[in-house]
């Protein structure tokens, strides 16, 4: 049987081409080198050097053995290399989901930050809405997760990532878009472009909450899962929305903002991940993810 350190003092000899000097090299002794290579040899059943009692040359036999040697060498000291740094976390696989409307602004910039940070994590990416994210935590199918609703129980860790104001969405042709703020009195009865209530049941239930607490009634002409869609309505016309600030990244023309009526009117997201998991590369990207969010003012104390 071949073994890994006959392989590298063969190599240390056949690059040295001197015993003594191959053998200082690998801090060891002259003598018991030549047995490794005795012993490689007779493993290989043929012979790798030429030895005289002024030189040391390689066969075409150990010129052969020299390149793929090293090559072998070369691979199982990635191959522990690749190992601990899968166990330390700075290498390994993180499937991370997220909201659509996090996908504007706040996971681009942390997938940048990642990826500098940690090269050799793979970071995939899964758009789905938030009550598809809860499953999928818990069946392990993603390991990090970017939803609305705050996900309950003693499996899972949490943190507040952030929050942002809502804000009032209209056609730049609207009447109501030339006044810096518009009376909440002047939204009953108009045209409004809703939340479907079940794939965007955490946005329905808040704003249909504002508009019970402020006793006004809009119209709702259509009722839509994702923010961008109900901006392009909104674009054409078609109605006024309420949206996340953040919506306001994807630039599309001819639609103003306007601040609601309720300072206190925000979206929260929140980072959530299981506690009982098997990958190291999750709790550095985790960790890495709370740090970055912190500095950047949007994160909260986790519960783990």
């Amino acid at each position: 049987m071949i073994e890994l350190f006959q392989i590298k003092c063969f190599a240390a000899v056949a690059e040295e081409l001197h015993f003594g000097r191959a053998a200082a090299r690998l801090f060891m002794t002259q003598p018991p080198l030549s047995r490794q290579i005795q012993m490689l040899e007779q493993a290989l059943g043929v012979q790798l050097l030429e030895r005289s009692s002024r030189s040391v040359r390689l066969t075409p036999a150990g010129q052969a053995f020299y390149r793929d040697g090293t090559a072998v060498l070369a691979m199982t000291s990635q191959a522990a290399d690749t190992a601990r740094r899968i166990a330390s976390g700075d290498a390994g696989r993180v499937v991370l989901g997220y909201t659509a409307v996090a996908g504007y602004a706040l996971i681009p910039e942390l997938v940048a930050a990642l990826q500098k940070r940690f090269p050799a994590v793979d970071i995939v990416l899964r758009e789905m809405v938030s009550s598809d994210q809860q499953q999928a935590l818990s069946s392990h199918g993603i390991d990090l997760a970017f939803l609305r609703p705050l996900v309950s129980g003693e499996a899972f860790g949490y943190a507040l990532a952030s929050k942002e104001p809502l804000l009032l969405a209209l056609p730049a042709s609207h009447a109501l878009a030339a006044r810096p703020r518009p009376a909440l009195k002047d939204l009953a009865g108009q045209d409004f472009i809703m939340y479907d209530p079940v794939e965007g049941s955490y946005f329905h239930q808040k704003i249909a909450s504002l508009f019970a607490a402020s006793g006004i009634a809009p119209r709702y002409v259509q009722q839509i899962a994702q923010t961008h869609t109900i901006l392009g309505l909104v674009r054409a016309g078609i109605g006024m929305a309420i949206v996340p600030a953040s919506a306001q990244s994807l630039r599309l023309e001819n639609i103003v903002y306007r601040p609601l009526w309720r300072k206190d009117a925000v979206a929260e997201l929140y980072m959530a991940w299981p506690l009982a998991h098997r990958n190291p590369a999750l709790d550095a990207v985790r960790d890495f993810a709370l740090d970055c969010l912190a500095g950047q003012g949007g994160i909260d104390a986790p519960t783990r």
